[in-house]
């Protein structure tokens, strides 16, 4: 999916809402364990719920390796069920040598290796550029770097200083010129709210996957204020209080109604903020 291509989406749409399909079978509502598939029959549910609400959906794919063979069936399954009309990110964040970089951009960008055709993969840039080259070698296919993570551990080495500017601000410089706005976005926290000003000031083009909305506390408000651009670029992914919304028969609906409560905010901004 190509950047005018996902713009036009989120204004259609009128929605920069990522659904996080973190889905974890010791959380899933108890009536759904009777299923063949368990996992695969949550995400169906919760796909047909809010794929009016959302333009993407992100796997973390940690919760399917950990069921081993079963799992990477019900990431395949899941995938093929997303519309072609959503943008879909294989959160795995990896990054290795050259060449097993490559054996990784085979498995989430390459169907007739793997069964899995994602749109986007996460992938940690510290290796640096041949470790993450390999996989803007896929043509539409897009790399969303690590920058400025949200979680508590993240100033370890994300804000170490060099040469008077941190770490994450450098990745930020050097991976453009590596691939443009069109093939590359970046990760930052919600909870790092008040750098995105600054960030905006570096990538102004860029699209930028921002989670810790909604459970992790992080504002919507203000990740929209300071992080929305002419093209809207923003992907805020909220993952637990939308598929967790609740545990019972009616998990899908609860997940509904606060997918739709975030389009609804998230239109408020688009007109608010987006010029």
């Amino acid at each position: 999916m190509t950047h005018k291509i996902l713009s036009e989406h989120i204004f259609h749409k009128k929605s920069y809402l990522c659904v996080g399909l973190d889905t974890d079978i010791r959380k899933i509502p108890s009536h759904l364990l009777k299923e063949k598939d368990p996992v695969f029959a949550f995400n169906q549910q919760i796909i047909d719920a809010t794929l009016d609400y959302c333009v993407s959906y992100k796997p973390n794919i940690a919760f399917y390796e950990a069921l081993g063979a079963k799992g990477w069936e019900s990431l395949q399954k899941t995938i093929e069920y997303i519309p072609q009309s959503h943008f879909t990110i294989a959160d795995a964040k990896r990054g290795d040598i050259g060449n097993t970089s490559g054996l990784y951009a085979r498995t989430f960008f390459d169907p007739a290796s793997s069964g899995l055709n994602f749109d986007a993969v996460t992938v940690a840039p510290y290796m640096g550029s041949d470790s993450v080259i390999p996989f803007l070698e896929f043509e539409n296919k897009w790399v969303i770097l690590l920058a400025l993570t949200s979680n508590s551990g993240s100033s370890d080495f994300q804000r170490i200083e060099s040469e008077g500017k941190p770490l994450f601000e450098q990745v930020l410089i050097k991976s453009q010129e590596w691939a443009g706005a069109d093939r590359m976005m970046y990760v930052v926290g919600a909870t790092q709210a008040q750098d995105l000003k600054h960030i905006r000031s570096i990538v102004p083009d860029h699209f930028l996957l921002v989670p810790g909305v909604g459970a992790q506390g992080g504002s919507l408000e203000e990740v929209s204020r300071y992080g929305l651009n002419k093209h809207c670029g923003l992907l805020i992914n909220a993952s637990r209080s939308i598929i967790y919304a609740s545990n019972g028969v009616d998990f899908a609906k609860k997940a509904e109604q606060e997918a739709k409560h975030l389009q609804q905010e998230m239109a408020l901004y688009l007109d608010k903020y987006c010029n």
